[in-house]
């Protein structure tokens, strides 16, 4: 028997497991990301359930989330 989780990293397992209800689509979050990430920098605390739940079960928005907070970031700086 192999092992089917070797090359998979603690994140992408994590991520494979995370319950992501409520859903939103990848098409939905990219229409959304730029006033999520914009809002998120200019209040911490700001929730959004339906954004939230689909960057932590998806490594490509997260990534774009991220790097979008950075450039935002340097721009401000």
């Amino acid at each position: 028997m192999s092992d089917h989780t070797q090359g998979l990293s603690a994140e992408a397992i994590a991520r494979l497991l995370t319950d992501t209800e409520p859903y939103l689509s990848c098409d939905d979050c990219f229409k959304q990301i730029d006033r999520y990430v914009e809002r998120r920098l200019a209040e911490p605390n700001y929730d959004d359930p339906l954004m939230e739940a689909h960057l932590t079960g998806c490594g490509a928005c997260a990534e774009e989330a991220r790097t979008l907070a950075e450039l935002l970031r340097e721009d401000a700086g």
